[in-house]
């Protein structure tokens, strides 16, 4: 009769594994805390821009207007230059026609008969028209170049209030950089740093809710049961969910991402 065998497997020790929900949320909240810190350094940047206010816009504004105004002046200055030219051209037709009047009243008192005579009369007519035409011309270039002169002197004192105001701004927006530039350096470098503990779609998400904020927030905690950045009113079991840290959460009315104190919390401790 054979002998019955006793299974002698030994029974394993039950271990709790390493939930993949808790290191799930775990990343959730990592991302969360990342997000908002990052959403803090770059509210922090924002406030330092918009002390500079509109200045460097005006700068800009006031620079494109000085090199306008510039450009404007050397376009009458060329002009001016052709009006110039044109009324010392004329100037020397005159003088060659006079020359040629000259010639032919000479050449008058020299002819055999009365044809000779009235041919050169005809030239010397010519010649005298010439001149009036000329005259005419130089009248027209005078009026012409004496309006250049005009456009740039008065150009030129525009260009001057426009330096001056310039010199103005850029030595208010130059103190002002100067008394934050060093502190924006910092801030932007920590944006920058902390933008690579995000992962890309996320940090996609982020730029792209900021960009479309009036206020450049795209992170906001939750205060008074309602969203921080909106302050539409989120319902209880959205504000669990929340505080769970399970996922990220959108407002669904303004489409920011939602944190809760704890957080908030964690940011500022850092």
């Amino acid at each position: 009769m054979a002998k019955k065998v006793t299974s002698k497997t030994k029974t394993q020790p039950v271990v709790a594994p390493i939930k993949k929900s808790e290191e799930a949320d775990a990343t959730v909240e990592k991302r969360l805390v990342a997000l908002y810190k990052l959403q803090k350094i770059d509210s922090q940047i924002d406030k330092i821009r918009i002390v500079r206010g509109e200045l460097p816009l005006e700068v800009q504004d006031l620079e494109d207007e000085v090199v306008g105004l510039q450009t404007r002046i050397e376009k009458y200055k060329t002009e001016t230059k052709s009006w110039d030219q044109k009324i010392n051209e004329r100037k020397e037709l005159i003088k060659d026609s006079m020359a040629l009047i000259k010639k032919y009243e000479t050449q008058q008192k020299n002819v055999r008969n009365n044809r000779e005579y009235e041919s050169l009369e005809k030239e010397v007519e010519f010649q005298n028209l010439e001149i009036q035409l000329c005259e005419k011309k130089i009248k027209e270039a005078t009026f012409n170049r004496d309006k250049c002169t005009n456009e740039i002197e008065r150009i030129e004192a525009i260009l001057e209030d426009k330096k001056k105001d310039l010199e103005v701004k850029k030595s208010e927006l130059d103190e002002i950089v100067s008394e934050t530039e060093e502190k924006e350096k910092v801030l932007v470098q920590e944006s920058l740093e902390n933008e690579k503990l995000i992962e890309e779609r996320y940090l996609k998400a982020y730029h792209k809710i900021r960009k479309n904020s009036r206020n450049g927030l795209a992170v906001v905690e939750v205060d008074r049961d309602a969203c921080g950045g909106c302050f539409n009113k989120i319902p209880h079991q959205r504000q669990m969910d929340i505080r769970m840290h399970k996922k990220i959460i959108v407002c669904e009315y303004c489409g920011r991402i939602l944190v809760d104190q704890t957080i908030v919390a964690e940011v500022e401790e850092q």
